[in-house]
């Protein structure tokens, strides 16, 4: 249910906006996970639920062990639950290499030792498996992060299995650096190597085994193609979801993957737009130049839609001031939710933490004890955006229509229309600073006949109103927010 009354909605506006933007045939099979709000977790900065696993942790320093586990994780759930999200991701929860390397723990989970066992920093492995059974319990899906480009630089199988790995030999010789190449210096895995492919493969059946829903793949552009190709093939048999990483991938490198079998990438693209538009209080055209190239996915209601992460500055950092920060995040979480994909959610987002770059945007997770009323602020409206993208199958699964804005305004406001079956909602973005009201003639837009009629904004405590007259779409806006209208 929609948080807040409906107003009487317009009758026949966008009769002429039902179909979507031209996509690329949709893949046959394979799971789909549109609809989906995923919560992203760092296990070791999340939440102690169990202080005997608490070796070599001091929460002053951002480059050790902090003592989030599995069990402090599984309590949590309602926490997670009560935000609205509907699947978990947790980076690496496996063994990994005991010792430091550059004066930095393995708490982040990327240096394993160990794929198929649970590092005891976390807890064990009938720890996850309690966990799995909770969430799945609490009905939301489980993704857990896979590393398949490497091991960690300190762990046995490196002196172990000296020909697992590229050395510099390789990647002298290679044209392909990225591939053949160690990144950071990581113990670079051959995936082509018989031995390395079976375990890479296994490693997949042995966690769909614990009940995983999902596999997010780690550095997708460091590993070999061929056997990249494999094991999509492979998970998509099994019905298991695929997220991969490809860092800063655009439109044209999230379509070449789905192709591949991908089922999602993370569109970096847009969150770079959404940071300098939405954070940065610059052009809306740079979201705009991205959404516009939709037509070119295979399943654009499955790509991965995300202000921020464990990789990149807090999305509220943009901001040289809090309050600013925060004010722009609670914009940027809702226009999140308007948009056509799989919005993923950094702990911490929905209360605008802040931190730059790795490790300080990995600062410990807080919760509503700790909260400043700004803070709950922002989580209320990250709640409130959650519930009403769930409640709608428009903005949950619809189509997507980038509307032509005249190019006057084009810098201010970013329209756009959702469409599932009957239900139809228009979105609208607005840059300026102050609250406007716009007037736009609907054959401008693209749009057909008017109806009578005013919708206020779907999400609660916003004070965004449109209305229909004469041939005229009418909007008054709040300044930097987004906004969702209701239509019929």
């Amino acid at each position: 249910m929609f948080p807040m009354c409906r107003l009487a909605l317009l009758g026949a506006l966008l009769a002429s906006a039902a179909g979507a933007q031209a996509s690329t045939p949709t893949p046959a099979a394979g799971p789909t996970w549109e609809g989906q709000v995923i919560y992203q977790v760092m296990p070791d900065r999340f939440f102690d639920g169990n202080t005997a696993n608490n070796v070599g942790v001091d929460r002053a320093n951002l480059r050790a062990w902090h003592g989030g586990d599995l069990p402090g994780l599984t309590s949590k759930l309602p926490y997670i639950q009560n935000l609205g999200a509907t699947a978990v991701w947790l980076t690496p929860v496996y063994r990994q290499q005991a010792a430091n390397s550059f004066d930095t723990a393995a708490y982040h989970g990327y240096w394993p030792a160990d794929f198929r066992d649970v590092d005891p920093h976390f807890g064990t492995l009938a720890d996850f498996g309690a966990f799995v059974k909770s969430a799945h319990g609490a009905g939301m899906r489980v993704v857990l992060d896979q590393v398949i480009n490497h091991f960690g630089y300190e762990a046995a199988a490196v002196k172990e299995h000296p020909t697992w790995f590229n050395g510099q030999k390789e990647c002298d010789a290679t044209t392909n650096k990225d591939v053949d190449c160690p990144l950071a210096g990581l113990p670079d895995l051959k995936q082509s190597n018989p031995e390395v492919r079976s375990l890479l493969l296994g490693n997949d059946d042995f966690w769909r085994g614990q009940g995983v829903d999902a596999l997010r793949y780690d550095a997708i552009k460091h590993v070999e193609r061929p056997f990249l190709r494999d094991l999509l093939a492979k998970d998509r048999a099994a019905g298991t979801w695929t997220l991969g990483e490809w860092f800063d991938a655009d439109t044209g490198t999230v379509a070449e993957w789905q192709r591949a079998g991908f089922d999602s990438l993370f569109l970096f693209s847009l969150q770079t737009a959404m940071r300098l538009s939405v954070m940065g209080g610059s052009s809306l055209t740079n979201v705009a130049n991205v959404l516009s190239r939709q037509g070119e996915l295979p399943r654009p209601g499955e790509v991965a839609l995300f202000l921020d992460n464990h990789d990149v500055p807090r999305f509220a950092q943009g901001s040289l001031f809090e309050d600013v920060g925060q004010a722009r995040t609670r914009y940027g979480l809702r226009a999140l939710m308007t948009l056509k994909g799989v919005p993923v959610i950094w702990q911490g987002t929905e209360i605008a933490m802040r931190g730059g770059a790795d490790p300080d945007n990995r600062r410990d997770m807080r919760f509503e004890n700790e909260w400043t009323p700004a803070e709950r602020q922002v989580f209320e409206t990250a709640r409130d955006a959650i519930a009403v993208r769930k409640a709608s199958q428009a903005l949950s699964v619809g189509d997507q229509k980038l509307l032509p804005v005249p190019a006057s305004l084009q810098d201010d406001l970013l329209l756009l229309t959702r469409q599932a079956g009957n239900e139809r909602v228009l979105v609208a973005w607005h840059y300026g600073k102050n609250r406007k009201t716009y007037s736009i003639r609907l054959s401008t837009l693209g749009l057909g006949p008017d109806g009578q009629g005013l919708t206020r904004s779907l999400f609660a405590g916003q004070d965004a109103k449109m209305s229909v007259s004469g041939g005229w779409l009418h909007l008054s806006l709040p300044g930097e927010d987004a906004a969702v209208f209701g239509l019929r």
